[in-house]
């Protein structure tokens, strides 16, 4: 199995730039099923996520291929409208199928999904949403089978929470659905948004992406389309709290700094100085980070994709930080990877308790999931003395050369395969 080896110390230095989205090219990926043809995403990550949900595209009868950062993705007329277990097992955002599906072929079979092991995080929601377009759902042993034998028809939608993934999965069918259709409570993140963009493109008519309230007026038929996938927020914050954590300077290129506003105002109280242009932005971390405290939210609040990053960060802070978790009720999986190198945390439901220590020791820990494998390797920048990190395949999920932009840093880092 591959292991990262990191030896903690050097101050990062330089500029990285960041690729696509993975939160955006995986629904777009499911998105062009809605439109025989080719199309072309630009800006995609080589990363395994995409290579898995190209094998899913695969078996319903679409080809993926990707290079130079671009994906073709040629849709035939006739598709088959499932996705198996030992495809969908493997990532949650297979469950995005049962929208694109349901509206071209009228029904579908997938899988209930895998992925990280982040909680239950239920599809309830996801279900509901697409009943009240007109289908029917059945779950035959761990299948879920959904009909629109009479087609989809637009309706009024409110969700209790923002669910991205439930938001997604209703937009999908929608913009193929007979009428209109108003989603309320709606997910407002980036990542949504653009994949708005890019079913305009197709053709559809959609209005509202990025607030609360969506409108999408259904069409006859969706065409195939050219897009450039939204840079991806969750890598440039990763990118950003590295600097961070080794008290370094470094610029992150090619990102929306917008997209970041909370995250880079928790840096800025962590002792950071940063500066922000159009399309980059500069992090100059403290010699020691200041405490703070912070809670996951939906978009614009704190990423949950991004606390663990920022908890490795506290881990050397002055002081006492508190954390809430409000989105994945199993992401503190990887604190007692992280208390393995010296940190000092403590948990209790949804709350972690971060008292900061003068250092942390090297030593082998085990990446959980992408973003906490992402935390462990950025604590290993900051440790004394040398850490391995293995199961980094959950780290390839999610970023492409993350070692490589790292050492082009000034990391002392290595992969050993």
């Amino acid at each position: 199995m591959s292991e990262i080896v990191v030896t903690g110390g050097s101050a990062l230095s330089g500029t990285v730039a960041v690729l696509g989205a993975k939160n955006a090219v995986l629904k777009q990926q499911v998105a062009a099923l809605l439109a025989p043809g080719k199309h072309l995403l630009e800006n995609v990550p080589h990363i395994v996520d995409v290579e898995l949900m190209g094998d899913v595209l695969q078996y319903v009868g679409a080809s993926c291929v990707l290079e130079d950062h671009t994906l073709a993705i040629d849709v035939p007329e006739d598709i088959t409208p499932e996705a198996p277990l030992d495809l969908v097992r493997q990532m949650r955002a297979s469950i995005l199928m049962l929208g694109p599906l349901l509206a071209r072929c009228g029904k579908v079979r997938v899988a209930l999904p895998g992925g990280d092991d982040l909680g239950a995080r239920p599809v309830d929601m996801h279900i509901d949403g697409l009943r009240q377009l007109g289908a029917e759902f059945e779950l035959r042993h761990g299948v879920l089978e959904g009909t629109a034998s009479r087609g989809l028809l637009g309706a009024e939608i409110a969700f209790d929470f923002p669910s991205v993934g439930a938001t997604e999965n209703v937009l999908l069918a929608a913009v193929l659905a007979r009428g209109e259709t108003t989603i309320d409570n709606a997910a407002r993140e980036p990542e949504l948004e653009d994949l708005a963009a890019y079913l305009n493109a197709m053709g559809a008519q959609v209005s509202g992406a990025g607030t609360s309230t969506i409108r999408v007026l259904g069409v006859d038929r969706l065409e195939p389309a050219t897009h450039r996938v939204v840079p991806d927020r969750v890598e440039a914050g990763t990118y950003a709290i590295a600097g961070a954590i080794t008290g370094g300077d470094v610029k992150v290129a090619d990102c929306v700094p917008d997209h970041l506003r909370m995250e880079l105002r928790k840096l800025q109280e962590a002792g950071c100085r940063v500066e922000a242009g159009e399309d980059w932005v500069t992090i100059d971390g403290p010699k020691r980070p200041t405490a703070l405290n912070f809670a996951t939210l939906p978009y614009p609040g704190f990423a949950t994709d991004l606390h663990p990053q920022m908890v490795a960060l506290l881990a050397t802070a002055d002081g006492t930080s508190v954390i809430t978790e409000n989105v994945y009720e199993s992401r503190f999986k990887y604190i007692g990877e992280l208390s393995r190198m010296g940190a000092d945390i403590s948990t209790d439901w949804q709350h972690a308790v971060i008292r900061g220590v003068p250092y942390l020791s090297g030593c082998p820990v085990v990446a959980p999931d992408i973003r906490a494998g992402a935390s462990l390797v950025l604590a290993g920048l900051r440790a004394e003395g040398y850490s391995t990190i293995s199961e980094v395949h959950h780290i390839d999920r999610g970023y492409e050369g993350f070692v490589d932009k790292l050492a082009a840093l000034g990391a002392s880092i290595e992969r050993r395969d």
